[in-house]
């Protein structure tokens, strides 16, 4: 019989409080949440003293690459990535090859993670100017949302037909989430910049480029036509300051029909990184200058933006390399999300509740995930202890995506995660992982 755990004298975060207190773990569950919980003979016991217990990170935006990209990553490796890093729940996209834009190719990702992912998991539907009757099939209560390129698809999967875009936006009750950039202002800033400089455009023009511009007005659009049509959006990963004020924070999260999400790198780098980084933070859209870091930060803090994701999208070192025209956009993130937003904590830009909030809770919320992404007594326990003052700093040699690099490389955080579990499995302890177990299929409450 499978021992119950009692983790003991634990911080823990939950709904924006932190107490001291135990947390006892029975059949995926979590049972039972004190200030003392008695440690019985039959009770496998983990003394959590000065170590945070957190709700695990829900990371509404990856790209683990499989089927078809598996040279860069599988469900596998970077489901791995992400339990180490303290992220139980992913939800990944649909521009895999082939593309999951039929029901049958989108379970076909579902079979995979069933068999090889670390964390729990779900899928988007991905949505073309072709497919509608395959997207309105998609079951609400089994499949995270639709997923729509505005802008910088691969494939077929750049939604730019106005007559489309506004029937699906009318057709499905679901959330459609958006990658939102002008491509017609990208291909004529590109189009310039190709005239002056020819292949070797320096980096440093990426988000010139790829502009505030084009940015606003896709995502300004977007919200004209959720608005429109009562849609419910949720506008993936804002790269700028001007584009936060799209978004309200007037009422509740559970009220709101127009959400969004910010992610790490655009939280952590700017435009003045691009000289030592190089295509190492090229990410579409690009990450733009200080006063638009600052400018997320602010919207982030006052709840115009819900969600932190990652976008983890990673390429090899081999694709990376390559010059301005020819290197993809993307990076590995999951790794170490959770210990890149600690850092801000401990410089008091977030307190560790409003990054709770904002990595565990509201995805859930947004999403309306079942039973996830709090401590709560009858919820499932994927939680994670983490050592605020144990250091690491991030190398080759300890890193864990396919890929083998990190854009994080060379920076040292002050925060570990020791221990992750998912659905009460203590899936990583301490560098060690159970590859027995594998996470769940998350569901909706929708």
């Amino acid at each position: 019989m499978k021992k119950s755990i009692l983790i003991k004298n634990a911080k823990i975060v939950n709904e924006n409080t932190t107490f001291l207190g135990d947390v006892l773990i029975e059949n995926e569950i979590i049972k039972e949440i004190s200030s003392e919980i008695a440690a019985t003979q039959n009770l496998e016991v983990i003394d959590a003293e000065g170590k945070y217990l957190i709700p695990g990170f829900i990371d509404d935006q990856v790209h683990f690459r499989e089927p078809g990209l598996t040279h860069k990553a599988t469900i596998a490796t970077e489901s791995k990535a992400a339990v180490a890093g303290g992220i139980t729940t992913f939800i990944e996209m649909p521009n895999t090859v082939p593309q999951a834009t039929t029901q049958v190719l989108l379970e076909d990702k579902f079979t995979i993670a069933a068999k090889d992912s670390y964390a729990n998991y779900s899928f988007m539907f991905g949505g073309t100017n072709d497919n509608l009757e395959e997207l309105l099939k998609t079951d609400p209560k089994k499949v995270a949302g639709i997923k729509l390129f505005l802008g910088s698809s691969t494939g077929n999967m750049l939604v730019d037909n106005e007559e489309i875009l506004e029937k699906i936006f009318s057709s499905t009750k679901m959330i459609i989430s958006v990658h939102c950039e002008d491509e017609a202002t990208i291909r004529k800033n590109t189009q310039e910049f190709i005239e002056k400089y020819g292949e070797d455009i320096p980096l440093k023009y990426h988000p010139i480029i790829r502009s505030e511009e084009a940015c606003y007005l896709s995502s300004s659009k977007a919200i004209e036509l959720a608005k429109k049509t009562g849609a419910r959006l949720h506008v993936f990963h804002l790269s700028t300051a001007k584009e936060t004020h799209l978004f309200r924070n007037d009422i509740p999260l559970e009220e709101k029909q127009i959400t969004s999400e910010v992610c790490i790198h655009h939280l952590w780098f700017s435009d003045k990184d691009y000289e030592e980084k190089g295509t190492h933070i090229k990410w579409n859209p690009a990450v733009k200058t200080e006063a638009d870091r600052l400018g997320l930060w602010e919207a982030l803090l006052d709840d115009r933006i819900d969600v932190i994701a990652t976008d983890h999208a990673p390429h090899t070192l081999e694709e990376k390399s390559n010059k301005y025209l020819k290197a993809p956009s993307g990076g590995p993130l999951v790794q170490h999300a959770i210990v890149a937003i600690l850092e801000k904590v401990k410089e008091g830009v977030i307190s560790i509740e409003k990054a709770v909030e904002k990595m565990s809770h509201n995805p859930a919320k947004l999403f309306q995930i079942e039973k996830r992404g709090f401590i709560k007594e009858g919820y499932f326990a994927d939680i994670v202890l983490i050592d605020a003052n144990k250091p690491q700093t991030v190398s080759r040699d300890n890193l864990l995506y396919k890929c083998g690099w990190s854009p994080f490389e060379g920076t040292t955080f002050s925060s570990t995660i020791t221990h992750t579990f998912v659905n009460g499995n203590l899936i990583y302890n301490n560098g060690v992982f159970n590859d027995e177990i594998k996470g769940k299929r998350i569901t909706f409450n929708r």
